[in-house]
């Protein structure tokens, strides 16, 4: 079993890495597109919005399907269409074809998130189950990673469509890992159980529920809009603001994503020794306080280290999501509340953020508008309280 909760858990890690990956190349590419079409920051950072909207959308339908079908099969099915319209967007003519792509790879990518975390921590133990979710939250950072180190010389080699061309390699990988990778046996029971499975409306079918998906979803947003909002235009900011090469921008943006795994890793073991809530607090007021420190440094030498230390805080807690969800709901619909909640979150957060803080940095510079990312972490700091604590308790 313990063999087969690795796999399983690596095989997840590697999903939610294409994810990672795929939304790091766009905020790379985004220089180019906007060059290359025409088009000004607000209406290239839409492309981000247009993505998470087919997440979202995409998150509803697979999260459904898998538990239905089950997880292992529907991510698969999840990675394929993710990596034939990835391609697709090397080869858009226009901006409109650009977008239609987007959407649609999008729609493979709202699988990843959700249904890595079920899969983890399905199969892991109550004592390590935040561990093991986190390890799937570090497969995105490792994607990001990939994005931020390789970018600059593949679009030196290929200009940006070949960010999308060779994003399509590591979907390959995936597909091949996951035809190993049995599903977990906690869903092959329940699926016997004759209860209705993958029902969307069993999200909101009571107060409590309804309690626990409006909190969840508010939770989701505020990290999504926290994530996106900094990351989407942090290359940006570093390259056209400071003045920094793409280069160095791409150095400076890896050290903040190794902040982030690192911060990813920490959480994990916060979580199962402390608690969820003790966790989520404590990164919660870190992510505001460094946010805000952040957005004053100009010097290098200080953007490193200060990048390094926002980055673990503000991305430290995506590994938590999946625990509260999985602890929260029980098996036959817990792939649909994974996909359904988080992307739902990530739309709104994640769609809105890359939107409004160019509209921001137009009047007050990038600087500033990365700074007012801190005050949304007040609302998920307040969120927690109204969560009950299930640290060490069991799946239904």
């Amino acid at each position: 079993m313990k063999h087969y909760a690795g796999k399983a858990v690596f095989s997840a890690a590697i999903g939610h890495a294409l994810d990672g990956l795929d939304l790091m190349i766009l905020s790379f590419a985004l220089s180019g597109i906007i060059a290359t079409f025409g088009v000004d920051n607000a209406t290239a950072g839409s492309l981000t919005s247009i993505t998470l909207a087919g997440a979202f959308l995409g998150g509803l339908v697979f999260g459904t399907l898998a538990d239905k079908l089950g997880r292992i099969r529907v991510l698969t099915y999840s990675v394929i269409f993710f990596g034939v319209f990835t391609l697709c967007s090397a080869f858009a003519p226009n901006f409109e074809l650009m977008a239609l792509f987007r959407f649609l790879a999008g729609l493979g990518i709202g699988a990843e998130f959700g249904l890595g975390m079920a899969i983890a921590s399905e199969v892991s133990s109550p004592a390590n189950r935040a561990k093991a979710t986190s390890a799937v939250g570090l497969g995105f950072q490792v994607g990001v990673l990939v994005a931020s180190l390789a970018s600059a010389p593949i679009i030196a080699a290929f200009g940006w469509r070949g960010l999308f061309a060779v994003g399509v390699v590591p979907a390959i990988v995936a597909i091949i890992i996951r035809a190993f990778v049995p599903e977990p046996p906690i869903f092959e029971e329940h699926k016997a159980s004759g209860k209705k499975h993958g029902n969307l409306t069993s999200l909101f079918n009571s107060p409590t529920r309804i309690k626990y998906s409006v909190i969840i979803i508010i939770l989701c947003t505020v990290q999504n809009a926290g994530y996106f909002g900094i990351m989407t235009w942090l290359p940006k900011y570093l390259n056209g603001e400071l003045g920094l090469s793409l280069t160095s921008t791409g150095m400076w943006t890896a050290v903040t994503v190794i902040g982030m795994m690192i911060g990813i890793s920490v959480f994990g073991l916060l979580a199962d020794k402390a608690g969820r809530r003790p966790a989520f607090w404590t990164f919660q007021i870190g992510a505001a306080v460094m946010i805000v420190i952040y957005s004053q440094l100009t010097d290098p030498t200080a953007l490193l280290f200060g990048g390094f230390f926002m980055g673990m805080f503000a991305n430290g807690m995506i590994g938590g999501y999946g625990t509260l969800i999985a602890e929260l709901f029980p098996t036959e619909v817990r792939g649909t509340a994974q996909t359904a909640l988080y992307n739902a979150g990530r739309f709104i957060g994640g769609a809105s953020a890359p939107v409004v803080i160019p509209i921001i940095a137009a009047g007050h510079g990038f600087g500033f508008a990365i700074g007012c990312v801190a005050c949304i972490y007040v609302v998920a700091f307040i969120a927690m309280f109204f969560l009950p604590e299930k640290k060490g308790s069991d799946l239904e």
